[in-house]
Parts: structure tokens; sequence; C-alpha cells
């Protein structure tokens, strides 16, 4: 059966995106710690783009079972895993890239949906945290997926989030930033 994408996010109401992020069955990678460990000479740049032997995986199909099957290990490394063998893989930045979002509901009723680069949907919450780190003098938001795995939200949604933020001026305990799923996600902020 050829892969087909959900819906457009923005045509899917919070429950229909809860129901396929339930629906959405992996493979048991944490469980399994085959011998056998390689290189997949493949890698993940920092825009999300998949390479093996230094040429594109352009099937996104492709993209996307590769996907299920990656792992982070202990010590910050990935690995693409199957019960049989671990594949090393490089990651530049984050594995996923958090590419559409939609908001439904306000303050602590807010919850937050994301569309990831490999058309995997994530609610932001307790669960998935969104978080952020400093890197190259600047705050980079990330939003947790699973097992350590996590996506760096693009840009434009970042914007989004701070546009979102700007408009209804949410704060919790002095910090500013916005509620999904019940969780609180505070925005970092420079003192001065």
């Amino acid at each position: 059966m050829p892969y087909q994408p959900p819906p457009e996010l923005a045509s899917l109401s919070l429950p229909e995106i809860a129901d396929l992020v339930k629906a959405r069955k992996l493979p048991p990678v944490g469980d399994w710690q085959p011998e056998r460990v390689s290189d997949s000479f493949m890698r993940i740049d920092a825009a999300g783009n998949w390479f093996h032997k230094g040429g594109p995986i352009t099937r996104k199909a492709m993209v996307r079972v590769f996907s299920t099957i990656l792992r982070r290990e202990d010590d910050g490394s990935y690995a693409l895993v199957t019960p049989f063998e671990r594949q090393t893989i490089k990651v530049e930045d984050a594995p996923f890239i958090a590419v559409e979002m939609t908001s439904e509901g306000r303050g602590e009723k807010r919850k937050l949906a994301f569309r990831l680069n490999t058309d995997d949907l994530i609610v932001a919450g307790p669960d998935n945290l969104i978080r952020f780190e400093k890197r190259d003098n600047e705050w980079r938001p990330y939003l947790d997926v699973r097992n350590g795995l996590a996506a760096r939200i693009d840009r434009n949604i970042y914007y989004e989030l701070v546009n979102l933020i700007l408009n209804e001026n949410e704060t919790l305990d002095g910090k500013i930033g916005l509620w999904s799923n019940g969780q609180f996600i505070a925005f970092p902020m420079e003192e001065s």
C-alpha cells in the first residue's frame, strides 16, 4: 500500500489528532538489544534531511520507516535498531523538525499540536515537553517526541508561538509562556 500522509493539520480537530496519535503503533526499539552493531552510513542534517552515503533519501515513505526504528542511546548518540542489528546514524541537531502547528483553546485549556517533517503528529504537554536550549548564543525550541528523541521547532512555528504569547500574555510564577495539554511552557527571557 503506498504511503498516505495524514490530512492537513489545520483541517483536524484536537480530538481527531489525539486519535491519530493514539492509533500509531511503533516498534519496541527500547526493548531490542542486538549484538550486531554496524554503521548505517546515514545522517540527518540540521534541516531534518536524511542522507545515505552522502546522497539524499528522497522517498518520504522510506524516511518515515527509518524514523520508526530510530533510537537515542544512553551516550547521546543515535541508532537505527531492529531485533537483529543496531546501526549508528549521525544526527547534526535533532532528528525531527516540527513544521506545522495548530492551537485550540486558550489559557490552561489550550492544546498545541505539531506535525513533524515525518508527518508524525505530537500534542505538546507533560509527555511531550517544549523546551529551550541555548546554542550559538540563541535560544532554540525543541519538542520532546519520544524516548529521548526530539524535534527542533521550525523558525516559522516558533514565531507563531511567540505571536500567541504576545497576544495572550500568559504568565505563571512570574514567567511568560503558554499552556498546552495542562503543561505550562515557560519561554526563556534574557535578564537585563
